[in-house]
């Protein structure tokens, strides 16, 4: 399924400041840590937790946010779908990008162990 140009741009445009308290919420939620999700994002952007802070303050938004990130080189394994697209299909690579953290945040928030979430050997 391919996402449409206005849906591309609203990805773009979201702050990612208005997502990320519902990121906290979703894992704490579901008795998961504050400081699992900062090892997610880490491991997806390589932000540590005061990076991360800086760009909250700064309210950059999502297209700002994976322009600084050094993604890593694993994140082509996130496979699956999140709010009804199959990341593997997403052509736009900055949708790709945000549809690969919303799936890592479900996988926490599911109870994934973390081993698997960072899709490591």
């Amino acid at each position: 399924m391919a996402t449409t140009k206005e849906h591309d741009e609203r990805v773009a445009n979201l702050k990612f400041s208005s997502v990320y308290p519902h990121y906290v919420a979703k894992v704490e939620k579901k008795g998961r840590t504050t400081e699992e999700l900062h090892e997610v994002i880490e491991w997806l952007t390589g932000y540590n937790e005061s990076k991360l802070q800086k760009l909250i303050d700064k309210q950059v938004t999502f297209e700002q946010f994976f322009a600084e990130a050094n993604l890593n080189p694993n994140a082509s394994l996130i496979k699956g779908s999140v709010c009804g697209y199959r990341i593997e299909e997403i052509k736009t690579p900055l949708t790709r990008q945000a549809r690969y953290l919303d799936k890592l945040v479900d996988e926490l928030a599911r109870g994934r162990k973390m081993e698997k979430i960072l899709r490591t050997a």
